[in-house]
């Protein structure tokens, strides 16, 4: 094609997609501000995670959908939610309080079981919340260089705008909890969400790893994230400070009960403490593929599942894990008990139930 006719073409291409533009910014809308539409199908569009809210079970997704049972799974209703960002994590501390998080620092409050939403916080404050944290602690410090660096991690954050996901979400109770994201992205409430305080100071993550996953095992609070990542709050450093971590790779989450912790990840990595974190013993899933996520049944059973779908149980001598038999397998990315029913599973074809025996 000779110079000129491509040189046309180019030239009415970006006209074309210029007037584009146009139309599109005249009726953009963000979906930080774009409430949640409706869907028949949302029980089978991916889901990302679901809890316990009493009773009640609530899973989210995708485009800011929020589903809610009252029948340990059998059917869902769809909830108000005021964004349509996708929601990566759910948790209720008590039967009707609750938070969800996701992409674009979006922070989500439910005082109704999950049935409606409101927002608390997205990723438009964020920067400017951590901003004027660090500001503040290095006009009090001059002289602390490490209070210039988190200034600078604020400015940039500002800089960048609303485009950094929250990965999971942990309350205590009603009024106390932590949101955590990537490039060691975390805030901790003390008052239900009115107010925030980052906390990129108080975690040994030197490299500004992300931070996948935040859970508690009895009275014992851990992150997991990426490159081998593991930290426990530690109440007399008020940090949470660096655990040795078995694996090198990255870590998507941490279940158990007192006296018995795994931490699961890439590529099939399942390791068990019994110590508090502080050594730990491979089990061997014989699978190669990722262990995305855990959950405890009503029983107390550990059970942890695979990016693949494929279930495993904890074995009765606590040492190790069975993998249980299935009809069909679909991707697991979030799970959580149903009471006699059994174990709800969520993922990218939506929601499943597992019988549990």
């Amino acid at each position: 094609m000779g110079s000129f006719k491509k040189s046309a073409l180019l030239a009415l291409g970006i006209a074309l997609g210029s007037l584009q533009g146009i139309a599109q910014a005249a009726t953009f809308v963000d979906v930080l501000d774009l409430p949640a539409k409706p869907s028949a199908l949302a029980t089978r569009s991916p889901l990302r995670d679901v809890a316990q809210a009493g009773e009640r079970l609530v899973a989210v997704g995708q485009r800011g959908h929020i589903l809610y049972s009252d029948d340990a799974g059998k059917s869902w209703q769809q909830a108000g939610v005021p964004v349509s960002s996708d929601l990566n994590s759910v948790h209720f501390p008590t039967a009707k309080q609750g938070w969800a998080v996701g992409n674009d620092g979006v922070v989500l409050h439910s005082s109704d079981g999950g049935a409606s939403w409101v927002k608390q916080l997205d990723g438009r404050q964020i920067g400017e919340l951590g901003l004027a944290h660090y500001q503040a602690l290095a006009s009090a410090e001059p002289a602390n260089e490490t209070w210039a660096q988190f200034v600078a991690e604020g400015e940039r954050l500002v800089a960048e705008g609303a485009d950094k996901p929250l990965l999971d979400v942990w309350f205590a109770d009603d009024k106390r909890g932590y949101l955590v994201g990537v490039f060691n992205l975390i805030l901790r409430t003390e008052d239900g969400g009115r107010s925030w305080v980052p906390m990129q100071d108080r975690t040994d993550n030197p490299q500004s790893l992300h931070l996948n996953a935040i859970a508690a095992v009895g009275d014992e609070l851990y992150l997991a994230g990426e490159q081998g990542l593991l930290l426990k709050w530690d109440a007399g450093q008020q940090r949470f400070a660096a655990l040795p971590s078995p694996y090198q790779g990255t870590w998507f989450g941490v279940v158990g009960k007192p006296g018995e912790v795994f931490a699961y990840g890439l590529r099939g990595h399942v390791f068990r403490s019994t110590d508090g974190g502080q050594s730990w013993s491979q089990v061997d899933t014989g699978l190669p593929v990722s262990i995305t996520a855990g959950a405890l049944d009503a029983g107390g059973d550990i059970w942890l599942f695979s990016l693949a779908g494929h279930a495993l149980r904890g074995r009765d001598d606590g040492a190790g894990v069975v993998l249980v038999p299935q009809q069909s397998l679909a991707p697991v990315a979030g799970a959580a008990p149903a009471g006699s029913a059994g174990l709800v599973l969520v993922g990218e074809r939506g929601v499943r139930a597992l019988p549990v025996e």
